[in-house]
């Protein structure tokens, strides 16, 4: 009886032992990582600085700067917009607006209707055409001017020249574009009562811009050069 007893606790024994070499240990899970958090990058947006070679004036209302955009084929005659430095691609916007020689005489004689046409460019500066922009308006009344420009001989104190009608122009300029773009006058068609006139010759008004703003993100600042160690 014994060895019976014997032989059955061995047999246990030697089954538990089987069974704990044959059970496979699970891994042990190595503790994650923080994760990395991915700042995305600051986009600036900011008014945008320029060189303007005809300047209109300052709206009495809107206080804003206009630009008459003059017709040309070199981008250094155009109004010259400076391009921060940057990475990736800039979006440009403005408001483009027709320009209008008031007259209180012809719209009381109900002469006064015009229907404006301009076409204007914006270039690099090696004269590489980044995109176009169109602006139409119709002018029959002084409601129908955008703003008034200060500091003319008119009642008020205001010029006769105003610009009229507003389209928002946005485009983005390649991440190539680097120091400035230029925007430059085509044509400019006018339709009055008695006829229409298309305008192309250089250096003539065809439009005028305001509000230009620029959005981009900025470039990485440069990395300081290692300071020479002194022999």
């Amino acid at each position: 009886m014994r060895v019976v007893l014997t032989l059955f606790c061995a047999i246990l024994l030697l089954g538990a032992v089987l069974d704990a070499q044959t059970r496979k240990t699970a891994p042990r899970k190595s503790p994650t990582r923080a994760a990395k958090k991915v700042i995305p990058p600051v986009v600036t947006r900011i008014q945008a600085e320029w060189q303007c070679p005809s300047e209109l004036g300052v709206g009495v209302t809107t206080t804003r700067k206009f630009c008459d955009v003059l017709t040309g084929r070199e981008p250094r005659d155009g109004v010259l917009i400076t391009i921060p430095p940057h990475r990736g691609p800039v979006l440009l916007s403005f408001e483009l607006h027709n320009r209008h020689t008031y007259s209180e005489e012809l719209v009381k004689a109900k002469q006064a209707y015009r229907k404006y046409t301009a076409t204007i460019g914006v270039l690099s500066m090696d004269n590489t055409l980044v995109d176009r922009a169109v602006v139409q308006s119709e002018f029959r009344t002084a409601r129908d001017l955008f703003d008034r420009i200060g500091g003319g001989a008119g009642p008020g104190g205001v010029k006769a020249v105003a610009p009229t009608g507003s389209e928002l122009i946005t485009m983005s300029l390649p991440e190539d574009v680097v120091d400035q773009v230029s925007i430059l006058g085509e044509k400019l068609s006018v339709m009055r009562p008695d006829g229409t006139d298309n305008y192309t010759a250089a250096g003539r008004p065809v439009a005028t811009i305001s509000n230009v703003m620029l959005e981009f993100t900025a470039a990485p600042p440069a990395k300081k050069a290692p300071a020479k160690k002194k022999p």
